[in-house]
């Protein structure tokens, strides 16, 4: 694994060194957020933990098909050396002096997609019985909300007291039909002015994900997320529409202008909304097989009608469940960008087929990973990096173009 964006990485061919003796394969980078140790460091309770876990992950398989762990390559010690220093969060803040406790950065595509278990908990200590700490899940309630309950939960037997979302009409009009929108061009005439028939169309995908939200049990609050171009009606559109269709309270949010002031009616919902009796349960039990567990995903998250796999993931859910992965929890790749399994798809559909084309399981930081459609776990540069837009002014030593 390696820290770097490179198309080139994501197919390479090793081995090539005479003294390899003609034992070639293809092999490929992973960006490092996407390994296995990242996410164990995430999951893990306390030190000892991870080391089990670090123990027990698998790196191939012997002749026979039994699998070889690390601990099988006496590597399990040294791994716990290199890693020493990343156990502890590191200790930042806001702009404003909250206290804010970054650590790991599992990929919300191919892992979790969580902060660890180990900072949240340090966090809960030190906010102590009546704080509130606030922890983040990467990307939607599909992909985000939906393992954060039930892998990290699961993990740290932690109960959450309430979920909240983030939305933009800008978003949401895109989910309503407007032009596809690319990083680094201007926006459409319609993302920057008022537009409320193409917003209207879009608020079923805000519905569904408060819809997700809710079959955890969690009381869901929306924090719309103002724009400058953004007009009173369509906010309030945003909020009429989140607080009739199941969301506990909807909150116009002005954090990005006025910094935390413009966030306060955001928190006293929160407070709000934990104070409220709740029975927090996960999507699956356990104990279901492994497309017992997928289906119930992509039925009640994504809104799928069937599922189909290749004969290839037929092959390996059955080599996965001979030998006991299947308890885990299901931790599925899938584009954020849509509910589907198609980025260009958007809204909320219903009734659609979800491909599952590849899988394999992390046995280290216990979970199953389903693929769905083409995810890539070396991500590469657009065709306009934002390197050229990059420059130290040598007259003042200011840095410019980096946001």
């Amino acid at each position: 694994v390696v820290d770097l964006n490179d198309r080139y990485l994501r197919k390479i061919t090793v081995g090539q060194s005479p003294t390899e003796k003609g034992f070639t394969r293809e092999t490929a980078f992973d960006i490092s957020v996407a390994s296995e140790i990242m996410a164990i460091l995430a999951l893990g309770s306390d030190v000892d933990d991870i080391k089990e876990r670090l123990a027990s992950m698998v790196v191939a398989l012997d002749k026979s098909g039994n699998p070889v762990t690390a601990d099988d390559l006496g590597m399990t010690g040294a791994l716990l050396v290199l890693l020493k220093d990343a156990f502890e969060p590191t200790l930042m803040q806001s702009l404003e002096g909250t206290p804010v406790l970054v650590h790991t950065g599992p990929f919300a595509n191919i892992a979790h997609g969580c902060s660890s278990i180990l900072a949240d908990k340090i966090a809960m200590k030190l906010a102590k019985e009546n704080g509130y700490v606030a922890t983040e899940a990467g990307f939607g309630s599909d992909i985000g909300m939906e393992k954060f309950f039930d892998i990290k939960c699961r993990a740290s037997a932690d109960r959450p007291h309430c979920a909240v979302i983030v939305a933009t009409v800008r978003a949401l009009k895109m989910h309503g039909g407007g032009p596809a929108v690319s990083p680094g061009l201007p926006l459409h005439d319609v993302y920057v002015k008022e537009n409320l028939e193409l917003l209207k169309n879009g608020l079923c995908n805000l519905g569904k994900h408060i819809s997700n939200g809710n079959k955890f049990g969690v009381p869901v609050v929306i924090a719309i997320n103002k724009h400058g171009n953004d007009t009173a009606a369509e906010l309030q559109l945003v909020k009429e529409f989140a607080e009739s269709n199941g969301a506990f309270r909807a909150v116009i949010c002005d954090h990005w202008a006025k910094g935390g002031a413009g966030a306060v009616d955001l928190a006293d919902a929160v407070i709000e909304a934990c104070d409220k009796e709740t029975v927090f349960d996960y999507l699956y039990p356990l104990k279901l097989s492994i497309q017992e567990k997928i289906k119930i995903i992509a039925t009640e998250m994504y809104g799928a009608g069937n599922i189909e796999y290749t004969d290839d993931v037929l092959e390996k859910i059955k080599s996965f469940t001979e030998k006991g992965y299947d308890k885990f929890p299901i931790c599925m790749a899938k584009t954020s960008n849509s509910l589907t399994g198609d980025p260009a798809v958007k809204g909320a559909p219903t009734g659609f087929t979800l491909k599952i084309n590849g899988i394999f399981a992390s046995v280290g930081a216990e979970f199953v990973v389903p693929m769905v459609g083409e995810i890539s776990k070396m991500p590469g540069l657009p065709t306009r990096p934002s390197i050229y837009d990059i420059d130290l002014n040598t007259k003042t030593g200011q840095i410019e173009g980096l946001f």
